[in-house]
């Protein structure tokens, strides 16, 4: 690979601070040939922000190899902005808000890329796409990088002699692109969301002819994101018009959140860049849309075996001791774990009784009311159980860490998650939070959450949610108007 210095001053920025172990360098290596055969003209560096969106910077492919070995350079202030894309902490203040020299004055910070994740993206004409991690320039990790905090809890996990699996299912919305709202009048801070219409009609749930109406553009859909590679495993139709499914195989650790990431990502690109408006927003605001979820499918694998350590011994059991335990965890920090399962104002108006989406901290075996269903068999490897609660917008890297630090309390303090329920809808157990303001207040109360992120992370992303709850309850709605403008 043929060195050039970024600009930054620093060569072998990434040698130096050992941010590369033997399998990144390899990748390096066969990315480099690839660009070279390929005739990639530009690569884009990604990283996937505190809410679970793609930023980065694109670097032309003479200038690559020179990313690769030093990293570029992005300024720190995406890392406190909130989904309005306003920043919530003063940089401008010593320790810029957050008590930490290096997010003083709106300062940078680095991308390295991880070559082992890159990819040509096949809608975009000679353009590479990489996935990277942010250091300070002194080659310190980010505290607020969720990617390198899930892969902490990774490693934690192997340290005890475990793998986490897990497996997606993404519901979403594909829409016809009527107005983008691009006239200036429109572009605020959240811009005017996009006019869009209806590519068929809903309440035909698998039905084989709405399908097929939607085919044409599932058929764009599905070949970008097979030759991307991702582990496309099935296409479906909702129940909603227009709505979605998208399943994915099983992945090990990073896998799978990479590949959310990614998916979520390409699906906006693709439908935008053909006259399709995509949207993973839990329930859109237009008439006879429901709302999307995104069900997280996971279990344990020992580390020396491969063995599944959630197979039950027998049909009368629906779990493994460890598995009934993890799942002891997930109920017992679900109200906490609701920030980064379901981290939207709107991803709560989702949580309604006989909806199939749950309304309390309940399980059962394959019942689609719980919020944990759980989907075993003695000897049957892929026994699994299925986290109903989150919504399609969650930072993956966050939800799935957030199942990691409850599943593990409850494994490592034999939780017991009570009896199975056949009616989830009246059974006694914890509600899940109304509200994302709720759900803040249970994440506060959490000690064992606030353990094992620490305090400088819990505060931070209370602070950045606090800040959109605040910006909502200040907004005047519809439902005010109708409710108060007539009657008073």
């Amino acid at each position: 690979m043929e060195l050039r210095d970024s600009g930054m001053g620093r060569f072998d920025f990434v040698a130096r601070h050992r941010l590369w172990g033997e399998r990144e360098a390899e990748a390096a290596e066969r990315v480099a040939k690839l660009i070279a055969e390929e005739r990639i003209e530009v690569v884009r560096l990604s990283f996937g922000d505190q809410h679970g969106i793609l930023r980065g910077k694109t670097v032309t492919a003479r200038n690559f190899p020179s990313a690769m070995k030093n990293g570029h350079t992005i300024t720190n202030t995406l890392l406190v902005k909130d989904t309005s894309h306003r920043t919530v902490y003063p940089v401008f203040t010593a320790g810029g808000g957050l008590g930490m020299p290096e997010m003083s004055g709106a300062g940078d910070i680095v991308l390295v890329p991880d070559p082992t994740t890159f990819k040509i993206l096949p809608w975009a004409p000679g353009t590479g796409w990489v996935l990277c991690d942010i250091y300070f320039p002194s080659g310190k990790p980010v505290p607020f990088s969720t990617r390198q905090i899930y892969r902490r809890l990774l490693d934690e996990l192997a340290r005890k002699g475990y793998e986490y699996v897990a497996g997606l299912e993404v519901e979403c919305y594909i829409l016809k692109l009527e107005d983008p709202k691009l006239r200036p009048e429109h572009a605020g801070q959240p811009a005017e969301p996009p006019e869009v219409r209806l590519l068929a009609h809903g309440f035909q749930y698998l039905t084989e002819n709405r399908m097929d109406e939607l085919d044409p553009v599932l058929q764009l859909l599905r070949r970008n994101l097979l030759e991307l590679g991702l582990p496309l495993r099935s296409v479906e139709v909702e129940y909603g018009p227009s709505q979605c499914e998208f399943t994915f195989d099983p992945g090990i650790g990073l896998e799978s959140a990479d590949n959310m990431l990614l998916f979520r990502s390409a699906v906006k690109q693709v439908c935008r860049r053909n006259g399709y408006h995509a949207t993973f927003m839990c329930r859109p605001g237009l008439p006879n849309l429901f709302s999307s979820g995104w069900h997280l499918h996971q279990s344990l694998r020992d580390r020396g075996s491969g063995q599944n350590v959630f197979i039950p011994s027998s049909d009368e059991e629906l779990l493994s001791p460890i598995g009934r335990h993890f799942v002891g965890g997930l109920l017992a920090h679900a109200r906490a774990a609701s920030v980064f399962t379901t981290p939207t104002i709107n991803g709560y108006k989702r949580f309604r009784p006989y909806s199939l989406a749950p309304d309390r901290a309940t399980w059962g075996r394959d019942n689609k009311g719980a919020m944990i269903r759980v989907l075993s068999g003695a000897n049957d490897p892929v026994t699994r159980v299925e986290n109903r609660v989150g919504e399609p917008a969650a930072n993956p890297y966050l939800y799935m860490a957030s199942q990691i630090i409850a599943g593990m309390d409850g494994i490592e303090n034999a939780l017991d998650p009570g009896e199975p329920t056949d009616e989830p809808y009246a059974a006694k157990a914890v509600p899940l939070p109304r509200s994302l303001m709720e759900a803040l207040a249970a994440l506060r109360e959490d000690a064992f959450f606030r353990e094992k992120l620490g305090d400088l992370f819990i505060d931070y992303i209370i602070t950045l949610k606090e800040f959109e709850v605040n910006r909502f309850l200040s907004e005047v709605t519809d439902w005010e108007h109708r409710e108060y403008f007539e009657i008073f």
